[in-house]
């Protein structure tokens, strides 16, 4: 096959965010342009949702939820039939609206007389302080205010789409959802056969308007290959059928599977079934291994000579590594948008968090600053993998003209940087290098709240247009943090997110509970000190995450150090991430979660800020201890720090 004949196609399969392009396509289709091959990419989840979200599309699942027996039927299917006509006549305005296209229609949705309402709008009755057992009036008014017209009518139109993804669920396909799409057949699942199984089911509605859109692509780009990037397992299960359509379609295109749910779970796979799918799976970084197999398929590289990637002989899943150094961070190339349908995303205003708004409100250029992370020491990451082990960066002139090449394409100027954990040195010579080309671009990314970030720092990078930091304060204890080799005390955190809140910048801190060793009275003296956070104006937006051990962190590779038994996995063939332990302190971090949740949802909201943080934890039974923590340790820092 000669080179210029075979074309490339990156698909983006269903489900990943709505409100701006996955970048992995861009990523990889800015890169083998610039090495000269002909490279193309497509949204299918962008697209499966728009053709879901049209008049046809609902007189379709319409007719799947009569179909169900009366008792079958849900609040939300029955919700959703008695206002049929209503959601038929507005679907496709608000559709309009989320892309941008009619702002005007935000004073209607707002009124709350236009759009049918679903369960989803039962939580804007009344607002109750769930912990403190205040009621208030008008929850959109105390989430808004009299002003935010456009954000009031967003969040509206967003449960409006909740509703009816609910629908989907009840009445199409019990696995769907906006982002986890059939998470439960690939998450750590040591075996193939749900996968199988649910492959080999007849298609349900999704799946067919998946097949036609699928088919739909391969006429219009006419493939040789086609790259399947999976980045969450909730992206597996769609891609897998979009591989099904192909090869039904044309048995002779390739198909490759990568991305993040490939690079962290089937690093030991050994399931031959998976490749009556796609015909080659390949491990971290793509660009060397993407080179090595155009160049095997063309006919100037042998399969032996093949990088990192998995094939199938003789009915046995192989491993072949031809050892070659990765394409150097500095010469990945710019990623490009080109083809995909940037004035059709959808800007959802979901969870009234202001930090979560970012991830799904507003379309953002995705760019990395430095590929994996400086630090790699902590122990509940994944600091043995490519994707945080192997650290490059690249000039800021290099990431400067990235930017430039970006924004002249797409005319958009708002930029995410996906770093695990973005340089604070090359931060601050981009910095420097966008206020000498006075380029006026918005950006916000992760971080280390590390010391390196003075307040004078802190202003440079907001001149330089940052609008918002997160970073991981995890545990906010001085022991545990020591335990996960953060490098960093609560102290200095408060320090460093003062320094970002002062220069203007929203700052996010990523929490954690549920670590190995961690006892009631480290989570009551960890939310003390959120409080203070909170109190004195270090941080404005948090969540609690529950800890997860992973077989490729330092805790998964050595329990005994972290005081944890893991319980031993069954045998594997397939997927395999998580993994369970037994932490002999027995706490029941579950409930405690259900208090840090409803403490951090307050506090973002200036509320509870004064109340005890035992308040939080009125539903555990018996006695929660006092925090040991001295209720002004946060400002006393700050003001021996000043």
């Amino acid at each position: 096959m000669n080179a210029p004949s075979l074309r490339v196609l990156s698909v983006i399969p269903p489900m990943t965010q709505l409100n701006t392009p996955y970048p992995s396509t861009a990523y990889l289709t800015g890169f083998l342009r610039s090495q000269g091959v002909d490279a193309v990419q497509v949204d299918l989840a962008l697209a499966l949702v728009l053709q879901l979200f049209t008049a046809a599309g609902l007189e379709a699942v319409r007719s799947r939820a009569q179909a169900l027996p009366e008792a079958e039927r849900t609040s939300s299917v029955h919700a959703f039939l008695d206002q049929f006509e209503r959601y038929r006549h507005t679907i496709g305005p608000v559709i309009a609206f989320l892309q941008g296209r009619d702002a005007t229609l935000a004073h209607r949705i707002a009124a709350r007389e236009l759009l049918p309402e679903g369960p989803r709008f039962a939580a804007l009755e009344v607002y109750v302080d769930a912990a403190l057992g205040e009621e208030g009036g008008d929850p959109l008014a105390w989430a808004f205010g009299a002003l935010g017209l456009q954000d009031k009518a967003r969040h509206l139109a967003t449960l409006y789409l909740n509703d009816l993804a609910d629908v989907l669920r009840d009445a199409v396909d019990e696995r769907f959802a906006f982002v986890r799409y059939a998470e439960s057949l690939a998450s750590s699942q040591p075996s193939f056969d749900p996968l199988a199984g649910a492959l080999a089911a007849p298609p349900n509605l999704i799946d067919e308007l998946l097949h036609t859109l699928t088919l739909a692509a391969l006429t219009r780009h006419a493939p040789g290959v086609v790259l399947l990037s999976v980045p969450f397992p909730g992206a597996l299960y769609a891609a897998l059928r979009i591989a099904q359509s192909i090869k039904a379609q044309n048995p002779h295109i390739a198909i490759a599977l990568g991305g993040g749910f490939v690079n962290t779970e089937l690093r030991e796979l050994a399931e031959p079934r998976l490749f009556d799918f796609v015909d080659y799976v390949t491990l971290d970084a793509g660009e060397r291994p993407l080179l090595a197999l155009l160049e095997h398929l063309n006919g100037k590289r042998s399969k032996q000579r093949l990088v990192r990637t998995f094939v199938r002989e003789d009915d046995a899943v192989r491993y072949i590594n031809f050892v070659e150094p990765d394409v150097p961070f500095e010469d990945v190339g710019t990623p490009t948008w080109d083809g995909l349908p940037l004035d059709r995303y959808l800007s959802l205003l979901d969870m009234l968090n202001p930090m979560h708004r970012l991830w799904s409100d507003g379309r953002w250029n995705k760019l990395t600053v430095a590929h994996g992370c400086y630090w790699k020491k902590c122990s509940f990451c994944d600091v043995s993998l490519d994707y945080i082990s192997r650290y490059e960066t690249a000039s800021a002139g290099t990431l400067a003209d990235r930017i430039e090449t970006i924004v002249s394409e797409t005319g958009q100027t708002g930029f995410h940087f996906v770093d695990e954990a973005a340089p604070p040195k090359a931060l601050k010579a981009l910095a420097q290098e966008l206020l000498h080309r006075q380029l006026p671009i918005s950006w916000w990314g992760n971080i280390r709240f590390e010391k390196t970030f003075t307040p004078e720092l802190c202003q440079l990078l907001a001149d330089s247009g940052c609008i918002a930091m997160s970073g991981g304060l995890e545990v906010a204890s001085d022991r545990l943090l020591t335990l996960m080799k953060k490098g960093v005390s609560v102290e200095q955190v408060a320090r460093v997110t003062k320094g970002f809140a002062d220069a203007g910048i929203l700052v996010h801190a990523y929490l954690m509970y549920g670590f190995p060793t961690q006892t009631l009275q480290d989570t009551v003296d960890a939310l003390e000190y959120v409080r203070q956070l909170f109190e004195n104006g270090c941080i404005q937006s948090g969540f609690f995450h529950r800890f997860a051990c992973t077989v490729h962190s330092p805790v998964g590779l050595d329990p005994a150090a972290y005081g944890i038994e893991l319980v031993a996995l069954p045998p594997v063939t397939f997927a395999k991430n998580d993994i369970g332990f037994v932490d002999p302190t027995g706490v029941d971090h579950e409930a405690l979660g259900i208090g840090l949740r409803k403490a951090i949802y307050n506090y973002m909201h200036g509320i509870g800020l004064e109340e005890d943080v035992r308040v939080w934890f009125s539903h555990l039974p018996g006695k929660v201890p006092k925090a040991t923590v001295g209720r002004h340790r946060i400002s006393k820092a700050l003001a021996s720090a000043e």
